[in-house]
């Protein structure tokens, strides 16, 4: 396996290509923190990834608050030594579903100028 022994922490584990990531990731072998702010998102990807023989723990954690993450990254440490791959699938008020013709610019670039 591709990530047999690895330490993944997914941020926005609950959502649509955070719980797709999650579950390849544990798939490929690694064990997977599933972090975000919808515990019941979070239980129901790690629950797959439990049922599929995967090694999955959950955490609610604010990924805009840098303090949070900080000690949650600091609690993944101390319970298993390393963290080696971060995953930033945090979603931030986007427009969804809305075709990018129609997008105003200002709305297409958010995501990508809070990320910076």
């Amino acid at each position: 396996m591709l990530l047999n022994g690895k330490i993944a922490v997914i941020y926005g584990a609950g959502g649509a290509v955070g719980g797709a990531v999650a579950r390849r990731f544990a798939a490929d072998g690694a064990r997977v923190f599933l972090v975000g702010r919808t515990l019941e998102s979070l239980e129901t990807v790690a629950s797959d990834i439990r049922v599929a023989g995967g090694d999955a723990v959950t955490a609610l954690v604010d990924a805009l608050d840098r303090r949070s993450v900080e000690r949650h990254a600091d609690d993944v440490v101390t319970a298993v030594g390393r963290i080696d791959i971060a995953f930033n699938a945090i979603g931030l008020g986007d427009a969804q579903g809305a075709p990018l013709f129609e997008m105003h610019d200002d709305r297409f670039v958010l995501p990508i100028l809070t990320a910076m």
